[in-house]
């Protein structure tokens, strides 16, 4: 049996993939000597158990196997809904840990394939086996934040959960009292004053249903309180921030577009890293190209779409890249006078909106 080592000549590495669910854990290890990697499940009930349980398989192995004590041990999992903890875990015990990109993957394209945790397992430690020999194209490592860069996007993220709530129960009030024919101002500061007096009537002035009314109340007091947690986290937010997130932030908001909010969000979200190239930007903020050239068909899909959605969503570099994109139309207009005032179609609007925001991005990388 031709081995890895037998045709690359790369030093002698144990590779292991875990592939994580709530319940269990399917553990593959392969040390490139055989066909098949060894695959076990570990399924204590605590996480620091588990992740010993994945220790003790690793020393099991190596001794079962005759490896040296000190060979090289390389770990891989998915990202998913268990973050970078494996991986923060691994690395503080002297193990190399990579998160990999789960659609980064190559997987059968057939209609219907098999799919089981242990056919994962397998085909992730095979990957990564491949992956060391330096074929890249196999899986895509995910970039691990410090603990306290990840910690601190949470203020941001809060922020906008708070506001997506306070939303929702104005919109489900207003909602609500339309089936009614009640047309009042929910989010004026006197609508809970007012309802709980029962002042609010509907449309031919009879009082709210019971039943209507208890419920518009409790919508009242959730709405409360998430504008309440709102003001309190708008007075701590800017103290909370890191020192280099504050100033990356300071930065940012410097440039024309760019307000303190969101300064904030791209140094928490975008800038905690460092990127060696525009080719890196454009991968993380999911504004790569992505053509279809088959054959006679050529497509222009549009952009990835992959990257985070916070950074390049309405409220981040979309927003910020709205002047360069209406000078771009401008320039165009310039250039070519046969097209008028006439508006440009969907394609065009795409097209520029793409371009305008991806040089947004890459412009803010070189700024910062």
């Amino acid at each position: 049996m031709r081995t890895d080592q037998a045709y690359t000549g790369i030093e002698e590495v144990l590779a292991v993939s875990l592939e994580l669910a709530a319940a269990k854990w399917k553990v593959a290890l392969h040390d490139g000597h055989r066909e098949q990697p060894a695959v076990h499940t570990v399924a204590q009930l605590q996480a620091s158990a588990r992740l010993q349980a994945v220790l003790d398989l690793i020393e099991q192995h190596k001794e079962k196997w005759s490896l040296p004590a000190g060979v090289r041990v390389v770990v891989s999992y998915e990202a998913g809904q268990d973050g970078f903890w494996i991986c923060r875990a691994l690395q503080g015990r002297g193990i190399e840990c990579y998160v990999i990109d789960p659609a980064s993957i190559p997987v059968e394209r057939h209609k219907r394939r098999a799919k089981t945790d242990r056919l994962d397992a397998i085909k992730l430690v095979i990957n990564l086996r491949a992956w060391l020999r330096g074929e890249r194209d196999r899986m895509h490592v995910v970039h691990v934040p410090s603990p306290q860069d990840e910690a601190s996007r949470h203020l941001m993220r809060d922020r906008g959960q708070l506001q997506k709530e306070v939303l929702q129960h104005c919109d489900r009030m207003r909602k609500l009292l339309a089936t009614l024919g009640c047309w009042d101002e929910v989010d004026h500061k006197h609508f809970a004053g007012r309802l709980a007096r029962d002042e609010v009537k509907c449309h031919d002035g009879a009082p709210l249903p019971p039943e209507m009314r208890e419920r518009l109340l409790r919508e009242c007091e959730r709405l409360a309180l998430a504008q309440q947690q709102l003001a309190a986290l708008e007075k701590t937010r800017q103290a909370s921030l890191p020192a280099p997130a504050r100033q990356r932030r300071d930065d940012l908001a410097r440039l024309k577009g760019i307000g303190e909010v969101g300064a904030s969000r791209l140094a928490l979200e975008l800038f905690w890293r460092e990127f060696s190239n525009r080719r890196q930007v454009g991968a993380c903020t999911g504004l790569v190209a992505q053509p279809y050239d088959s054959g006679e068909s050529q497509v222009d899909q549009g952009i990835s779409k992959q990257g985070n959605a916070r950074v390049t969503g309405r409220d981040g570099m979309v927003l910020a890249a709205l002047p360069a994109r209406q000078c771009t139309h401008a320039l165009v207009q310039r250039a070519h006078p046969e097209h008028g005032t006439k508006p440009a179609g969907p394609a065009h609007r795409d097209r520029c909106s793409r371009t305008a925001t991806r040089h947004c991005a890459v412009a803010l990388s070189e700024r910062r």
